[in-house]
Protein backbone atom coordinates (compact mmCIF):
# COMPACT_ATOMS: atom_id res chain seq x y z
CA UNK A 1 0.00 0.00 0.00
CA UNK A 2 1.40 3.25 -0.96
CA UNK A 3 -0.11 6.62 0.77
CA UNK A 4 0.06 10.05 -0.71
CA UNK A 5 0.06 12.44 2.46
CA UNK A 6 -0.91 15.98 1.87
CA UNK A 7 -0.11 18.46 4.65
CA UNK A 8 0.96 22.23 4.62
CA UNK A 9 2.82 21.82 7.83
CA UNK A 10 5.50 19.20 8.92
CA UNK A 11 8.59 19.28 11.35
CA UNK A 12 10.42 21.62 11.50
CA UNK A 13 7.51 23.45 10.38
CA UNK A 14 5.14 23.53 13.11
CA UNK A 15 1.84 25.93 13.28
CA UNK A 16 -0.85 24.21 15.50
CA UNK A 17 -1.85 20.45 16.12
CA UNK A 18 -1.43 19.03 12.08
CA UNK A 19 1.98 18.84 12.11
CA UNK A 20 2.67 16.21 14.76
CA UNK A 21 0.01 14.68 13.94
CA UNK A 22 0.99 13.94 10.08
CA UNK A 23 4.53 13.35 11.38
CA UNK A 24 3.42 10.72 14.29
CA UNK A 25 1.33 8.83 11.92
CA UNK A 26 2.92 8.99 9.09
CA UNK A 27 5.94 7.18 11.00
CA UNK A 28 3.68 4.73 12.66
CA UNK A 29 2.18 3.84 9.14
CA UNK A 30 5.58 2.86 7.92
CA UNK A 31 6.27 0.68 10.74
CA UNK A 32 3.54 -1.06 9.72
CA UNK A 33 4.59 -1.78 6.55
CA UNK A 34 2.82 1.14 4.52
CA UNK A 35 4.82 2.61 1.78
CA UNK A 36 3.47 6.90 2.99
CA UNK A 37 5.10 9.73 1.13
CA UNK A 38 4.28 12.99 2.69
CA UNK A 39 4.17 16.15 0.89
CA UNK A 40 4.30 19.10 2.54
CA UNK A 41 5.96 22.86 2.52
CA UNK A 42 9.62 24.11 2.80
CA UNK A 43 11.33 25.41 5.69
CA UNK A 44 14.62 27.09 6.32
CA UNK A 45 17.57 24.77 6.43
CA UNK A 46 15.32 21.59 5.78
CA UNK A 47 16.21 19.61 2.75
CA UNK A 48 13.84 19.65 -0.60
CA UNK A 49 13.53 15.54 -0.04
CA UNK A 50 14.46 13.42 3.00
CA UNK A 51 13.97 10.21 4.57
CA UNK A 52 12.78 9.44 8.09
CA UNK A 53 12.40 6.19 9.34
CA UNK A 54 11.18 5.04 6.00
CA UNK A 55 9.19 7.81 5.56
CA UNK A 56 9.81 10.05 1.98
CA UNK A 57 8.87 14.07 2.81
CA UNK A 58 8.60 16.02 -0.19
CA UNK A 59 8.96 19.77 0.65
CA UNK A 60 7.38 22.53 -1.95
CA UNK A 61 9.32 25.29 -2.21
CA UNK A 62 6.36 27.35 -1.14
CA UNK A 63 7.37 31.24 -2.04
CA UNK A 64 8.23 30.50 -5.31
CA UNK A 65 5.90 32.91 -6.59
CA UNK A 66 4.81 36.28 -5.19
CA UNK A 67 1.59 36.29 -2.83
CA UNK A 68 0.28 39.26 -1.73
CA UNK A 69 -2.03 37.66 1.41
CA UNK A 70 -2.33 34.32 2.44
CA UNK A 71 -4.80 33.56 0.67
CA UNK A 72 -3.09 33.80 -2.33
CA UNK A 73 -0.50 32.44 -1.30
CA UNK A 74 -2.29 29.09 -0.63
CA UNK A 75 -3.48 29.42 -4.00
CA UNK A 76 0.01 29.29 -4.85
CA UNK A 77 1.44 26.68 -2.58
CA UNK A 78 -1.09 24.66 -4.08
CA UNK A 79 -0.16 25.16 -7.33
CA UNK A 80 3.76 24.21 -6.57
CA UNK A 81 2.33 21.42 -4.76
CA UNK A 82 0.74 19.64 -7.97
CA UNK A 83 3.77 19.93 -9.77
CA UNK A 84 5.62 18.25 -7.22
CA UNK A 85 2.96 15.62 -7.02
CA UNK A 86 2.97 14.84 -10.43
CA UNK A 87 6.74 14.81 -10.15
CA UNK A 88 6.57 12.09 -7.45
CA UNK A 89 4.11 9.96 -9.23
CA UNK A 90 6.35 9.68 -12.47
CA UNK A 91 9.28 8.91 -10.45
CA UNK A 92 7.78 6.14 -7.97
CA UNK A 93 7.45 2.81 -9.25
CA UNK A 94 5.13 1.88 -6.86
CA UNK A 95 1.83 3.45 -7.91
CA UNK A 96 -0.10 5.79 -5.53
CA UNK A 97 -2.95 3.45 -3.59
CA UNK A 98 -4.91 6.58 -2.05
CA UNK A 99 -4.75 10.13 -1.10
CA UNK A 100 -4.91 11.41 2.14
CA UNK A 101 -5.22 15.17 2.71
CA UNK A 102 -5.02 17.10 6.05
CA UNK A 103 -7.37 20.26 6.35
CA UNK A 104 -8.60 22.97 3.62
CA UNK A 105 -4.89 24.19 2.54
CA UNK A 106 -4.05 21.20 0.57
CA UNK A 107 -7.70 20.83 -0.71
CA UNK A 108 -6.71 22.11 -4.53
CA UNK A 109 -4.26 19.90 -4.77
CA UNK A 110 -5.91 16.65 -3.39
CA UNK A 111 -8.70 17.15 -5.56
CA UNK A 112 -6.57 17.43 -8.57
CA UNK A 113 -4.57 14.41 -7.72
CA UNK A 114 -7.94 12.57 -6.86
CA UNK A 115 -9.18 13.16 -10.25
CA UNK A 116 -6.30 12.76 -12.63
CA UNK A 117 -4.80 9.64 -10.29
CA UNK A 118 -8.61 7.99 -9.95
CA UNK A 119 -7.82 7.24 -6.70
CA UNK A 120 -9.33 6.99 -3.11
CA UNK A 121 -9.40 10.37 -1.42
CA UNK A 122 -9.40 10.77 2.31
CA UNK A 123 -9.58 14.04 4.37
CA UNK A 124 -9.03 14.69 8.14
CA UNK A 125 -10.40 17.78 8.97
CA UNK A 126 -8.91 19.18 11.97
CA UNK A 127 -11.01 21.50 12.99
CA UNK A 128 -13.69 24.13 10.50
CA UNK A 129 -13.60 27.46 9.80
CA UNK A 130 -17.26 27.96 11.54
CA UNK A 131 -16.09 26.13 14.65
CA UNK A 132 -12.73 28.53 14.96
CA UNK A 133 -14.51 31.57 14.23
CA UNK A 134 -17.99 30.79 15.87
CA UNK A 135 -19.57 31.16 12.80
CA UNK A 136 -18.79 32.93 9.06
CA UNK A 137 -18.85 36.83 9.15
CA UNK A 138 -17.02 37.86 6.23
CA UNK A 139 -15.74 36.94 2.93
CA UNK A 140 -12.63 35.89 3.45
CA UNK A 141 -14.05 33.22 6.31
CA UNK A 142 -16.76 31.78 3.80
CA UNK A 143 -13.90 31.11 1.22
CA UNK A 144 -12.28 28.92 3.45
CA UNK A 145 -15.78 27.26 4.75
CA UNK A 146 -17.06 26.52 1.24
CA UNK A 147 -13.22 25.10 0.66
CA UNK A 148 -13.94 22.82 3.48
CA UNK A 149 -16.69 21.56 2.43
CA UNK A 150 -15.74 21.00 -1.49
CA UNK A 151 -12.94 19.09 -0.33
CA UNK A 152 -15.51 17.21 2.15
CA UNK A 153 -17.77 16.57 -0.82
CA UNK A 154 -14.67 15.73 -2.97
CA UNK A 155 -13.10 13.00 -0.15
CA UNK A 156 -14.67 9.30 -0.06
CA UNK A 157 -14.88 9.24 3.48
CA UNK A 158 -13.49 12.05 5.79
CA UNK A 159 -11.83 11.36 9.75
CA UNK A 160 -13.10 13.19 12.27
CA UNK A 161 -10.57 13.12 15.65
CA UNK A 162 -13.79 12.84 18.24
CA UNK A 163 -17.32 11.97 18.02
CA UNK A 164 -17.72 15.92 19.38
CA UNK A 165 -16.07 16.91 15.74
CA UNK A 166 -17.70 14.36 13.26
CA UNK A 167 -21.47 15.81 14.75
CA UNK A 168 -19.92 19.23 13.82
CA UNK A 169 -18.82 18.49 10.57
CA UNK A 170 -22.56 16.89 9.93
CA UNK A 171 -24.29 19.85 11.11
CA UNK A 172 -22.00 22.59 9.55
CA UNK A 173 -20.93 20.90 6.72
CA UNK A 174 -23.96 18.84 5.90
CA UNK A 175 -21.76 16.00 5.46
CA UNK A 176 -23.41 12.38 5.64
CA UNK A 177 -23.10 10.53 8.98
CA UNK A 178 -22.20 7.59 6.92
CA UNK A 179 -19.14 9.26 5.10
CA UNK A 180 -18.00 10.05 8.36
CA UNK A 181 -15.11 8.41 10.30
CA UNK A 182 -13.61 8.88 13.84
CA UNK A 183 -10.02 8.25 14.58
CA UNK A 184 -8.39 9.96 17.59
CA UNK A 185 -5.04 11.96 17.58
CA UNK A 186 -2.25 9.86 19.60
CA UNK A 187 0.25 10.78 21.67
CA UNK A 188 3.96 8.99 22.69
CA UNK A 189 4.39 8.70 26.30
CA UNK A 190 7.83 7.60 26.23
CA UNK A 191 8.05 10.84 24.83
CA UNK A 192 8.12 12.21 28.24
CA UNK A 193 9.94 9.53 30.01
CA UNK A 194 13.40 10.77 29.76
CA UNK A 195 16.17 12.05 32.67
CA UNK A 196 16.84 15.68 33.31
CA UNK A 197 17.65 18.27 36.13
CA UNK A 198 13.71 19.03 36.98
CA UNK A 199 14.96 21.59 39.93
CA UNK A 200 17.49 23.50 37.90
CA UNK A 201 14.71 23.94 34.84
CA UNK A 202 11.93 25.08 37.23
CA UNK A 203 13.86 27.83 38.96
CA UNK A 204 14.08 29.13 35.27
CA UNK A 205 10.01 29.89 35.43
CA UNK A 206 8.86 29.67 39.05
CA UNK A 207 10.41 30.74 42.38
CA UNK A 208 10.69 27.86 45.58
CA UNK A 209 7.69 28.92 46.72
CA UNK A 210 5.00 29.35 44.06
CA UNK A 211 2.95 26.59 42.08
CA UNK A 212 3.36 26.39 38.39
CA UNK A 213 0.20 26.41 36.01
CA UNK A 214 0.85 25.90 32.36
CA UNK A 215 -1.61 27.11 29.37
CA UNK A 216 0.58 25.81 25.94
CA UNK A 217 -1.31 26.93 22.66
CA UNK A 218 -2.44 29.55 20.17
CA UNK A 219 -2.86 32.43 21.86
CA UNK A 220 -6.07 32.86 19.82
CA UNK A 221 -9.68 33.58 21.13
CA UNK A 222 -10.47 30.01 20.20
CA UNK A 223 -8.10 28.92 22.73
CA UNK A 224 -9.76 30.48 25.81
CA UNK A 225 -6.73 32.30 27.19
CA UNK A 226 -8.24 35.38 28.44
CA UNK A 227 -10.71 33.03 30.45
CA UNK A 228 -7.42 32.48 32.37
CA UNK A 229 -6.07 35.79 32.40
CA UNK A 230 -9.63 36.38 34.28
CA UNK A 231 -9.16 33.53 36.70
CA UNK A 232 -5.85 34.73 37.92
CA UNK A 233 -6.42 37.15 40.64
CA UNK A 234 -9.21 34.39 41.92
CA UNK A 235 -6.53 31.84 42.16
CA UNK A 236 -3.74 34.03 43.92
CA UNK A 237 -6.04 34.84 46.61
CA UNK A 238 -5.55 31.85 48.25
CA UNK A 239 -2.15 30.52 46.12
CA UNK A 240 1.00 31.33 45.12
CA UNK A 241 1.20 30.63 41.67
CA UNK A 242 3.08 31.46 38.53
CA UNK A 243 1.16 31.08 35.42
CA UNK A 244 3.48 30.34 32.15
CA UNK A 245 1.70 30.96 28.89
CA UNK A 246 3.55 29.56 26.47
CA UNK A 247 2.47 30.07 22.58
CA UNK A 248 1.87 32.97 19.87
CA UNK A 249 -1.39 34.49 18.47
CA UNK A 250 -3.02 38.01 17.66
CA UNK A 251 -3.75 38.15 21.47
CA UNK A 252 -0.38 38.83 22.97
CA UNK A 253 -0.27 42.21 23.29
CA UNK A 254 -4.26 42.30 24.78
CA UNK A 255 -2.59 40.05 27.12
CA UNK A 256 0.19 41.82 28.05
CA UNK A 257 -2.50 45.10 28.59
CA UNK A 258 -4.94 42.82 30.56
CA UNK A 259 -2.30 41.80 32.86
CA UNK A 260 -0.69 44.79 33.68
CA UNK A 261 -3.77 47.14 34.14
CA UNK A 262 -4.17 44.01 36.82
CA UNK A 263 -0.80 44.53 38.64
CA UNK A 264 0.09 40.71 38.16
CA UNK A 265 3.00 41.15 35.62
CA UNK A 266 5.21 39.41 38.09
CA UNK A 267 3.17 36.45 38.18
CA UNK A 268 2.38 35.65 34.30
CA UNK A 269 5.03 34.94 31.89
CA UNK A 270 4.66 34.68 28.15
CA UNK A 271 7.23 32.57 26.80
CA UNK A 272 6.30 33.06 23.31
CA UNK A 273 7.18 30.12 20.81
CA UNK A 274 9.35 27.08 21.97
CA UNK A 275 11.01 24.42 21.01
CA UNK A 276 9.75 20.91 21.61
CA UNK A 277 12.09 19.81 24.13
CA UNK A 278 11.49 22.75 26.00
CA UNK A 279 7.66 22.48 25.85
CA UNK A 280 8.01 18.42 26.98
CA UNK A 281 10.10 19.47 30.27
CA UNK A 282 7.26 22.44 30.97
CA UNK A 283 4.84 19.65 31.02
CA UNK A 284 6.58 17.54 33.15
CA UNK A 285 7.52 20.07 35.61
CA UNK A 286 3.94 21.62 35.66
CA UNK A 287 1.85 21.05 38.91
CA UNK A 288 -1.67 21.70 36.25
CA UNK A 289 -1.82 22.04 33.11
CA UNK A 290 -5.37 24.33 31.96
CA UNK A 291 -7.02 24.01 28.85
CA UNK A 292 -9.72 26.70 28.94
CA UNK A 293 -10.74 25.95 24.92
CA UNK A 294 -14.02 27.68 23.81
CA UNK A 295 -13.73 25.83 20.61
CA UNK A 296 -11.93 22.40 20.71
CA UNK A 297 -12.60 19.48 18.39
CA UNK A 298 -10.50 17.10 19.66
CA UNK A 299 -7.47 18.42 22.62
CA UNK A 300 -3.62 17.37 22.14
CA UNK A 301 -2.61 19.41 25.15
CA UNK A 302 -4.56 17.54 27.13
CA UNK A 303 -3.38 14.42 25.67
CA UNK A 304 0.24 15.68 26.06
CA UNK A 305 -0.01 16.69 29.71
CA UNK A 306 -1.87 13.55 30.61
CA UNK A 307 1.56 11.62 29.23
CA UNK A 308 3.59 13.59 30.94
CA UNK A 309 1.21 12.35 34.40
CA UNK A 310 0.67 16.43 35.10
CA UNK A 311 -3.01 16.69 36.00
CA UNK A 312 -5.33 18.60 33.96
CA UNK A 313 -7.95 21.14 34.23
CA UNK A 314 -10.44 21.43 30.80
CA UNK A 315 -13.67 23.02 29.94
CA UNK A 316 -16.59 21.40 29.06
CA UNK A 317 -16.34 21.21 25.71
CA UNK A 318 -15.89 19.73 22.23
CA UNK A 319 -13.27 16.58 22.14
CA UNK A 320 -11.85 17.46 25.55
CA UNK A 321 -14.88 16.16 26.97
CA UNK A 322 -14.29 12.79 25.42
CA UNK A 323 -10.49 12.47 26.66
CA UNK A 324 -10.97 13.53 30.03
CA UNK A 325 -13.38 11.91 33.10
CA UNK A 326 -14.47 14.35 35.49
CA UNK A 327 -12.76 13.63 38.99
CA UNK A 328 -11.41 10.35 37.94
CA UNK A 329 -8.58 11.70 34.79
CA UNK A 330 -8.76 15.73 34.84
CA UNK A 331 -11.25 18.19 36.10
CA UNK A 332 -13.77 19.73 33.50
CA UNK A 333 -14.95 23.58 34.40
CA UNK A 334 -17.73 25.18 32.88
CA UNK A 335 -17.01 26.78 29.38
CA UNK A 336 -15.79 30.69 29.39
CA UNK A 337 -16.39 30.53 33.03
CA UNK A 338 -13.14 32.08 34.74
CA UNK A 339 -14.14 31.61 38.32
CA UNK A 340 -15.51 27.81 37.38
CA UNK A 341 -11.34 27.60 36.02
CA UNK A 342 -10.40 29.32 39.18
CA UNK A 343 -12.09 26.58 41.58
CA UNK A 344 -10.72 23.99 39.05
CA UNK A 345 -6.90 24.95 39.15
CA UNK A 346 -7.37 25.34 43.12
CA UNK A 347 -9.33 22.26 43.12
CA UNK A 348 -5.97 20.34 42.10
CA UNK A 349 -3.24 22.61 43.85
CA UNK A 350 -4.55 22.32 46.91
CA UNK A 351 -5.40 18.78 47.43
CA UNK A 352 -2.08 16.59 46.41
CA UNK A 353 -3.70 13.28 47.09
CA UNK A 354 -6.57 14.30 44.64
CA UNK A 355 -4.08 16.04 41.95
CA UNK A 356 -1.52 12.38 42.15
CA UNK A 357 -4.87 10.04 41.83
CA UNK A 358 -6.08 11.72 38.70
CA UNK A 359 -3.00 12.43 36.84
CA UNK A 360 -1.76 8.83 37.32
CA UNK A 361 -5.42 7.81 35.99
CA UNK A 362 -4.94 9.57 33.42
CA UNK A 363 -1.42 8.64 32.36
CA UNK A 364 -2.97 5.33 32.39
CA UNK A 365 -5.66 6.23 29.76
CA UNK A 366 -3.36 7.95 27.62
CA UNK A 367 -0.83 4.58 27.27
CA UNK A 368 -4.11 2.04 26.57
CA UNK A 369 -6.09 4.13 24.22
CA UNK A 370 -4.09 7.23 22.60
CA UNK A 371 -0.66 5.29 21.65
CA UNK A 372 0.12 6.29 18.23
CA UNK A 373 1.30 2.87 17.54
CA UNK A 374 -3.07 1.77 17.98
CA UNK A 375 -4.19 4.78 16.20
CA UNK A 376 -2.01 3.97 13.12
CA UNK A 377 -3.36 0.10 13.57
CA UNK A 378 -7.03 2.02 13.36
CA UNK A 379 -5.87 4.32 10.67
CA UNK A 380 -4.54 1.12 8.32
CA UNK A 381 -7.65 -1.08 8.74
CA UNK A 382 -9.60 2.25 7.62
CA UNK A 383 -7.40 2.83 4.77
CA UNK A 384 -7.79 -1.15 3.55
CA UNK A 385 -11.84 -0.57 4.20
CA UNK A 386 -11.65 1.78 1.63
CA UNK A 387 -9.60 0.51 -0.97
CA UNK A 388 -11.66 -2.53 -0.83
CA UNK A 389 -15.03 -0.32 -1.15
CA UNK A 390 -13.53 1.57 -3.52
CA UNK A 391 -12.85 -1.43 -6.24
CA UNK A 392 -16.03 -2.74 -5.37
CA UNK A 393 -17.22 0.72 -6.87
CA UNK A 394 -15.70 0.10 -9.92
CA UNK A 395 -13.64 3.33 -9.51
CA UNK A 396 -17.03 5.58 -9.78
CA UNK A 397 -17.01 8.58 -7.49
CA UNK A 398 -19.07 7.97 -4.27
Amino acid sequence: MKILMLSWEFPPRIVGGISPHVYNLSLELSKLGVDVCVLTCDFPGSPAFETIEGVKIYRVDSYKFPAPDFTSWVFMMNTNMKISAGNIVTANEKEISLIHAHDWLVADTAIGLKHILRKPLVTTLHSTEYGRRNGINSDYQRLIHETEKWLSYESWRVICCSNYMASHVHAVLNIPNNKLEVIPNGIDAKEFNYVYDRAGFRKRFVNSTEKLVLFTGRLVHEKGVLVLIDAITTVLRDIDAKFIIVGAGYLKDEINRRVSEMGISDKVYLTGFIDDETSKKLFMIADVCVVPSLYEPFGIVALEAMAAKTPVVVSQVGGLVEIVEHDQTGVIVYQNNSESLAWGIKRVLTDERYADRIRLNAFRRVSEEYDWSCIAKKTLRFYEKILTEYEENDWKPL
